[in-house]
């Protein structure tokens, strides 16, 4: 069975021309009815109908049943025509939008009524207790552990003096759109045309810089960029910054879970012990995950120091630096060590909570 679309019911032509524009601007298909009888066919399996003027009263002596996401969208009303409230209320809509003016509002209901799922998807970020601690190779393993998991995932790469991750992914130069073309995006954006024009990683679509000098990206552009990524798919892994920001700060705020990578030795700790109470002000869903915890300082110990729930350990594997020097994509091969910590770091995050 095809799946549910948004359906638009009008027999005015230049309405339908409006609300086709605005569904292609929010990149959804939709049904169109041109009648009052035609639009009660997909009336009730629709997840959101738009009612043009010149149907509302037709429809309205239908007395169709209640529709949760029923809207009546009308367009300048000309000299002596009926007012379109009566009908509206008398179908029951759930709004009354004057276009053009509320242009904007509906393509975002639209774009919502288009999602297969009902609210966004998990948004992990990885962040280093102390530079160098190799948050942004366990931000592309934990991208790859989503891919082997059969999960839509995008890596986002929020760090902009961080090397990049198509060069730690092994990447020469992949083409794409980059960070700098999205720097001035605000409000809502669509996944699905985004993610078609972005580098991808063994199908994974890829946010991050050009070779050379980044900025800081603004917080509008990075919640623009992550908002969509979070309705368009099933995973977002975020390489945030460590550095203080407003970019730093809003991806902390649309994060789920925050991952502070330390490794278990005394100065990183410390680093991260200055590092962390910042964080918190940003973010209360904050895990560490250490990095070749042992016998000398088990990982149970730097939680502790830190007052951090501790999801996990990424072992020292002394093939991994060779690995990224040859151009190897971390975390790829689920055998590694790396991989199969990711994939247990993965699973961590996505089991239920008891309770």
């Amino acid at each position: 069975m095809d799946r549910p679309r948004p359906l638009l019911a009008t027999d005015d032509p230049a309405l339908l021309d409006d609300l086709l524009r605005l569904a292609a601007a929010a990149s959804i298909e939709v049904h169109v009815a041109s009648s009052a009888g035609a639009a009660l066919r997909d009336w009730a399996r629709a997840p959101l109908v738009v009612v043009g003027g010149d149907l509302l009263a037709a429809l309205a002596d239908l007395e169709p049943p209640p529709h949760p996401h029923a809207l009546a969208a009308v367009g300048p009303r000309p000299s002596g025509a009926p007012p379109p409230e009566p009908d509206a209320l008398r179908l029951g809509v759930r709004a009354l939008l004057h276009l053009p003016g509320d242009e904007a509002r509906l393509t975002d209901l639209l774009a919502d009524a288009g999602r297969e799922r009902p609210g966004p998807c998990p948004v992990v970020a990885a962040v280093g207790g102390r530079g160098g601690a190799g948050a942004s190779v366990l931000a592309v393993a934990l991208a790859m552990a989503g891919v082997r998991a059969g999960l839509r995932t995008a890596l986002v790469d929020a760090d902009p003096l961080g090397p990049g991750l198509d060069l730690v992914c092994g990447q020469d130069r992949p083409g794409g759109t980059r960070w700098e073309d999205l720097l001035t995006r605000e409000g809502r954006m669509s996944w699905p045309a985004l993610s078609g024009v972005l580098p991808r990683v063994r199908g994974c679509p890829l946010v991050t810089w050009s070779r050379g000098p980044a900025e800081e990206v603004p917080a509008p552009a990075l919640r623009s960029v992550l908002g969509a990524a979070a309705l368009g798919g099933d995973l977002v892994v975020v390489d945030a910054p460590r550095a203080p920001g407003p970019g730093a700060a809003e991806a902390l705020r649309r994060c789920t879970a925050v991952l502070v990578v330390v490794p278990a030795d005394f100065c990183s700790v410390m680093a991260a012990y200055r590092l962390v109470p910042r964080m918190r002000t940003h973010s209360s869903v904050l895990h560490l995950v250490t990095r070749g915890a042992g016998t000398d300082l088990p990982g149970t110990a730097v939680a502790s120091a830190l007052g951090l729930d501790l999801l996990g350990d990424v072992p020292d594997d002394p093939r991994l630096r060779r690995g990224l020097d040859r151009g190897d994509l971390p975390g790829a091969d689920g055998a590694s060590a790396l991989g199969r910590a990711a994939d247990r770091l993965l699973g961590a995050l996505r089991a239920p909570v008891a309770g």
